[in-house]
């Protein structure tokens, strides 16, 4: 089929080979929406194989990390989380061109960033399974390893794997021995789609905003942009 044809391109590629079983590789590009407006020629969606990519994902992360790095449990499951947060694996996806291959409904094409965001992270995953039952865990795992792995280096340069709300508590009660305090701002969209702002105030003062989709997004960043305020000796 010629459909097949287009995404075995993708496989060669982009994900190593060929695929031998393409149907995997068209579902898990397949999203949920798509299938509602396709029900009579197309059978199945991603997310099943979203939840087995996702465990693989995990699961290849956490070996590599433990067996390459001697550093306490907690340090590496902030080094992992920073690893495969959805904002990690959807930029993986943006680099490797999945967008153009999604199969979405209208609607969905036309929908938020912050839903973009998470279809190409659910997509990534998706992929790794698709990628695991078609030609094993090692084939996997050098998928992962050559696209996110790889990013590690940044991370750990950056410092962005560190959590910024505990970072700037260290640093508040350091420098002004003061507990910093959140306060939502701002709630708009509707439920499915709502946007946080949020301040953070250090003894009554707003040291930093941060707006997301959720609260604990919002204070993140609201506490990256308070780090700023501090001298770099924080």
């Amino acid at each position: 089929m010629q459909e097949f044809s287009i995404y075995q391109d993708l496989a060669v590629e982009k994900l190593g080979g060929k695929f031998n079983n393409p149907e995997l590789l068209v579902t898990a590009l397949t999203h949920r929406s798509y299938l509602n407006e396709h029900k009579k020629s197309v059978k199945e969606h991603n997310e099943r194989l979203e939840f087995l990519g996702d465990a693989v994902l995990e699961l290849v992360v956490t070996e590599f990390l433990y067996k390459t790095y001697s550093e306490p449990e907690g340090i590496l499951t902030n080094w992992r989380s920073a690893l495969v947060r959805t904002e990690s694996i959807s930029a993986a996806s943006e680099r490797l061109g999945f967008n153009e291959y999604l199969r979405l409904s209208r609607g969905e094409k036309r929908g938020s960033e912050r839903a973009r965001q998470q279809i190409l992270a659910n997509c990534f995953e998706a992929i790794i399974g698709a990628i695991y039952l078609d030609q094993g865990y090692d084939a996997a795992a050098v998928f992962i390893t050559k696209n996110i792995l790889s990013t590690l280096e940044g991370i750990l340069e950056t410092g962005s794997w560190m959590d910024g709300k505990s970072r700037l508590q260290e640093i508040a009660q350091s420098v002004d021995g003061a507990t910093p305090h959140y306060k939502v701002v701002s709630e708009e969209g509707p439920d499915h789609d709502k946007i946080f702002t949020i301040v953070v105030m250090v003894n009554n003062v707003a040291k930093g905003q941060g707006t997301g989709p959720s609260k604990q997004i919002a204070q993140q960043r609201a506490a990256e942009a308070a780090l700023t305020t501090y001298e770099p000796k924080g």
